[in-house]
């Protein structure tokens, strides 16, 4: 499955699931999940990191999931096992056009579209992941933590989504 950044058709990515995040953007939890569509394009390997010129960039650490097998109005109880394995991803934003976009009520998913704007691990087989909702997640910048959290936080687990 280490192929699905190169075969993988669509990034489907959650809005608002991660409780400390809600909080620290001073946002109300959504009653339902909420989906967003990023571009392949936007998966970044073992690259430099692009910032667009005139974006003010903001980062959420998130667990990204693989789906390694295809399917249609799958069940929670189902769900899993169409779960191949996981990624750790970063989803960037630009907030400054994000920020303008909502304003008027406009899809913002080209804040979050740019190419290099999905930074990503390296596929982690489901096997190796004993407990997905049990997992820190963290990211640092020149040695400084910008984001510590848990998958704990979650709000609405895999099967949901």
């Amino acid at each position: 499955m280490a192929h699905y950044l190169t075969r993988g058709k669509k990034i489907v990515a959650i809005g608002r699931n991660y409780l400390e995040h809600i909080k620290e953007l001073g946002n109300t939890v959504p009653p339902e999940p909420f989906f967003f569509l990023k571009p392949t394009t936007s998966y970044l390997t073992g690259k430099k990191f692009e910032v667009p010129k005139g974006v003010l960039v903001h980062h959420e650490v998130e667990l990204g999931v693989v789906i390694g097998k295809t399917g249609r109005d799958i069940s929670e109880a189902q769900a899993d096992s169409h779960v191949a394995g996981y990624t750790l991803s970063i989803d960037m934003t630009a907030r400054n056009m994000q920020d303008a976009v909502k304003k008027k009520g406009l899809p913002w998913t080209a804040a979050k579209g740019f190419d290099t704007f999905t930074p990503t691990s390296p596929f982690i087989p489901r096997e190796k992941i004993n407990d997905p909702y049990n997992l820190n997640l963290w990211l640092k910048i020149n040695g400084e933590f910008k984001q510590n959290g848990s998958t704990k936080d979650m709000m609405n687990r895999i099967p949901r989504l």
